[in-house]
């Protein structure tokens, strides 16, 4: 893997239990493949330290990647709160129309949060992480969702709405490069390993 540097691997979840629905912030279980595991866990490589979502998904995932590893809890990496339509069949969503980004990213679902909160919510969790990184030396994992990873694409990209054209397949790997004093700057994004 060559010289260890600081960086932030963003890994997304496993596939969950119940495929097909709106979950959000709903604890629901991972389906791992220990295929998939493994070459994850083989091209992501070693980390010093690994950060999770407290989702039950998350949790899992990091489990099944780094055994007997003690990872860190952060409850600003949850996935987003689709307030009153999490737990519904995708199919029975309402249909929003035609909107921009920027209306997309300030959509507030009712009884939730909008990508934009999102955002907001998760930036302290990433420079938090990235501080880590760059005192250990070392890459820090990050276990967490789509939507999350979305925000902190956002954040480095400086772009709340373009964020939302990335796809974050499950248990993908998006790497970024951290270094004291300078920007965060994006290595891959959505790397799947097979």
């Amino acid at each position: 893997m060559g010289e260890e540097r600081p960086e932030l691997v963003l890994i997304r979840h496993a596939p969950v239990a119940e495929p097909g629905v709106l979950n959000g912030r709903r604890d629901v279980a991972a389906v791992l493949s220990a295929d998939a595991v493994d070459a994850l866990a083989l091209g992501v490589g070693r980390v010093a330290r690994v950060i999770v979502s407290p989702a039950l998904r998350c949790r899992q995932t990091a489990a099944a990647l780094w055994p007997g590893a003690d990872p860190m809890q952060d409850a600003r990496l949850w996935e987003q709160d689709f307030g009153d339509f999490e737990g519904r069949a995708l199919s029975d969503l309402p249909d929003l129309g035609e909107m921009t980004p920027e209306a997309l990213a300030a959509h507030r679902w009712p009884g939730g949060e909008s990508f934009a909160d999102v955002c907001a919510r998760v930036t302290p969790g990433l420079q938090d992480a990235a501080r880590l990184a760059e005192d250990l030396g070392a890459p820090v994992a990050v276990v967490a969702h789509a939507g999350v990873i979305r925000a902190v694409l956002a954040l480095v990209t400086g772009h709340v709405p373009g964020a939302l054209a990335f796809e974050i397949a499950p248990l993908s790997a998006t790497r970024l490069g951290v270094w004291r004093g300078a920007p965060v700057s994006v290595r891959s994004v959505n790397r799947v390993f097979a």
